[in-house]
């Protein structure tokens, strides 16, 4: 073999390391960038689009959605792959009181425990008003109490639970001094606002919706009966309710917090004398 064909064999075996390394690049690439279709959701609208990233970030910009500073995305798939659903979770406002200290902020976590579990509480120190798994939604307000003061609470509970053993001897003391009552029932209450309903703030009796009226079912306290309720106060039967029936009573507060730390519960309602 001469010089000229030792050189034209070194050449062509140069050619097939190039080929084949150039092959193999474009194998990796192909892996790396395969043609995915991958379905964005925000905002109540879906977005099916087909993209070589693989970076859910960069598939949210191509399916044009604006993230918030607080805005989360949450991926039906641990990577992008084929038929990847991506969900936009938009964060929403909600206020935590610690120590007498409310503050105000934005969140796209899914339940009170894991924004707790973002902000790093020591749940050994402090415990929330609320259970962990309740979802997070817009307005939600949650009380940091020290064990300190979660006993400080039921102390006061049993006070008032005493009183209201008292209360059963046939007198409530109240603001407006000792009314008597003729029965006591117990009731499941919620909480609604003036605004709830048709939004004109006037009760089925014609009053206007405020502190101290109460929604219930007049074949149960009829409308215009004269009530007391153990921290609610003196009230007055005056509304009715769709999904007030039986042994339910609705009591109209003043805020949107004060219905959300009174929520759902059993509660003594004394039936006042006329």
């Amino acid at each position: 073999m001469n010089v000229f064909e030792r050189i034209r064999e070194t050449i062509c075996g140069s050619r097939l390391t190039i080929c084949a390394g150039l092959a193999a690049a474009a194998m990796l690439t192909a892996g790396a960038g395969s043609v995915k279709h991958v379905t964005v959701f925000a905002d109540g609208q879906e977005t099916r689009l087909t993209t070589m990233h693989s970076q859910p970030e960069k598939i949210i910009a191509e399916a044009g959605v604006a993230m918030g500073t607080y805005d989360e995305f949450r991926m039906s798939t641990i990577r992008v792959k084929d038929d990847t659903e991506i969900h936009i979770v938009r964060a929403v406002p909600v206020k935590l009181e610690m120590g007498g200290t409310v503050r105000e902020m934005k969140t796209a976590r899914a339940t009170v425990g894991r924004l707790l579990d973002e902000l790093g509480v020591d749940r050994k120190k402090y415990q929330p008003s609320l259970n962990e798994d309740v979802p997070i939604r817009k307005g939600l307000y949650i009380k940091l109490r020290t064990p300190e003061e979660i006993a400080a609470e039921e102390a006061q509970a049993r006070v008032e639970q005493e009183e209201a053993a008292q209360w059963r001897e046939g007198y409530v003391e109240t603001s407006r001094g000792s009314l008597r009552y003729t029965s006591v029932m117990v009731m499941e209450a919620s909480a609604y606002l003036p605004t709830d309903g048709g939004g004109d703030c006037i009760t089925a009796t014609g009053l206007p919706a405020t502190h101290g009226v109460v929604a219930v079912d007049p074949d149960v306290i009829p409308l215009g009966t004269r009530l007391y309720i153990p921290g609610y106060g003196v009230a007055i039967a005056a509304d009715t309710g769709g999904m007030i029936e039986g042994d339910m009573i609705d009591l109209c507060m003043e805020s949107y917090d004060d219905c959300m730390d009174f929520g759902r519960r059993d509660i003594d309602v004394y039936i006042l004398e006329t």
